[in-house]
């Protein structure tokens, strides 16, 4: 039997690496493409980049591991079965539940992964991506000049009002010809400097450009003065221009951590600290409503010395005072006093709602980070007993379950967390939901497996569709005749 286990796991290792390296390079592809605007034109080291790259993929893996094992499973069942091998093992006294029980284990280790994934790995992640995209940004595009046209410079120290022309740019020297800046950063005196040559070149931290310009002179009109003109000649000019490059500045302490940033740990203190605040509202609201009460019967609040003088004999608590203020008038102040307690009720209302939803939302996140962890399991008894029922099928049936199987797994998932959030069912229910449903429907599977186990002739993908729509045109006939 060590053997027939060997052989299982290396028969579905090569179909689980590469359908694992498949699914994650077209799905993590698709993640960088749509944050593509974070990264162009802005000038980022290739460091950066890399950061951006190596922090998206761990939520690729985290939808690509279980998909993966689903792939694997159904073609590897589906090749064996075609094979005549599970028939083999069949005739050789091996049940096909049993050839069962190594995959199961090799889901569980796979699950304890994922759940370690979930927990350390994707929320550190999540949240050191979050940052880099924050401070991506801010940052504006790469500093860049055209040739023979009026380049808008920005800067820090002049107020952004300066233009640069020149006629030619070399990209690789940094050296240009015919160079003209107009200089309006101050409004009494308009500055235009003209040179036949220049270079650039930045400052270490690329943040500062400076301008060397060679034989040229400068022409400034005092706006102030009426008629003044000066006109200066030079051989060699630097002209700093300040805060051009913007280089990526990088916070230190970064973000508040969102449910998907926090691992369990971080979340269940959140839940205990939220617990505290919604024992400490009730305990509030209590107290202001027993004060109302004694308010309104005109009666000392409770804990005041003429109360404990009259309820010391017997304590009978709030009761009391009720029974004893039954008889006296009620203020004229009745009116306001109800408005204020109405007031104070809606925001007390208004916290415990607010405390309770987040406290759900955080339990969801936990919950999540140990569905998604079984579903390695659960897949398992779903995509063998497909596999060996549908062995003819090949990559085309393996694609049409696995899509199939996974949109209802996500939707589940997705629909479930939507309905904890607005309060419709608990944590647990919207997180467990799917792979309750997915378990008991691979169990079922699981069970015939050895009625499905002899030979097979069919067992196609268009045996499967065929299946599908006689089931379908069954049901409509049954209905007709209702």
């Amino acid at each position: 039997m060590r053997i027939i286990t060997k052989y299982l796991i290396r028969a579905h290792t090569g179909p689980f690496l590469f359908a694992f390296s498949a699914l994650t390079g077209l799905l993590f592809l698709n993640a960088v493409a749509q944050r593509m605007d974070d990264l162009v034109g802005k000038g980022l080291a290739w460091t950066v980049i890399g950061e951006f790259m190596l922090l998206s993929l761990p939520h690729t893996i985290a939808l690509t591991l279980p998909m993966a094992i689903l792939v694997s499973v159904l073609y590897t069942f589906s090749e064996l079965t075609a094979a005549n091998e599970i028939t083999a093992m069949a005739a050789g006294g091996i049940r096909p539940l049993r050839i069962l029980v190594p995959l199961l284990g090799v889901g569980t280790i796979l699950a304890g992964v994922m759940l370690f994934f979930n927990d350390q790995v994707l929320p550190e992640a999540n949240h050191r991506l979050k940052n880099l995209i924050i401070d991506l940004s801010q940052k504006s595009p790469t500093f860049q000049l055209r040739e023979r046209v009026i380049n808008p410079i920005d800067t820090d120290d002049r107020r952004g009002a300066v233009y640069l022309q020149a006629a030619t740019i070399d990209r690789e020297t940094n050296e240009m010809t015919e160079v003209v800046i107009f200089d309006l950063s101050d409004p009494r005196a308009h500055r235009t400097t003209y040179a036949s040559r220049g270079t650039m070149a930045f400052s270490e931290n690329r943040t500062d450009l400076y301008l060397t310009l060679y034989g040229g002179y400068v022409l400034e009109a005092d706006q102030g003065r009426s008629g003044e003109f000066n006109r200066s000649e030079f051989e060699v000019q630097i002209v700093p221009l300040r805060g051009v490059g913007d280089e990526l500045e990088r916070r230190e302490g970064g973000s508040v951590r969102s449910d998907r940033e926090m691992s369990i740990a971080l979340l269940r203190a959140e839940i205990a600290s939220r617990a505290e605040d919604l024992d400490l509202v009730r305990q509030q609201s209590l107290e202001q409503s027993q004060k109302a009460i004694t308010d309104a019967l005109g009666y000392p609040a409770p804990g005041s010395p003429e109360v404990e003088r009259v309820v010391a004999p017997n304590r009978t608590g709030a009761s009391a005072l009720i029974a004893r203020g039954l008889n006296r008038q009620v203020p004229t102040t009745a009116d306001d006093l109800t408005r204020v307690t109405a007031l104070t009720g809606r925001q007390n209302l208004g916290r415990l709602s607010a405390l309770q939803s987040a406290s759900d939302q955080f339990r969801v996140e936990i919950h999540k980070k140990y569905a998604i962890a079984f579903a390695c399991i659960v897949f398992v008894l779903i995509g063998a007993p497909l596999g060996i029922r549908f062995p003819r099928g090949g990559i085309g049936m393996v694609i049409v379950a696995s899509v199939g199987i996974f949109a209802v797994y996500w939707a589940g998932l997705i629909g479930g967390e939507n309905l904890a959030n607005e309060g419709v069912v608990t944590p647990f229910w919207a997180m467990w939901t799917a792979d309750l449903v997915f378990l008991g429907f691979g169990i079922a599977l699981a069970a015939r497996m050895s009625r499905t186990a002899g030979p097979h002739h069919g067992g196609g993908i268009s045996e499967m569709l065929f299946n599908l729509s006689s089931r379908g045109r069954r049901m409509a006939t049954l209905d007709h005749e209702a």
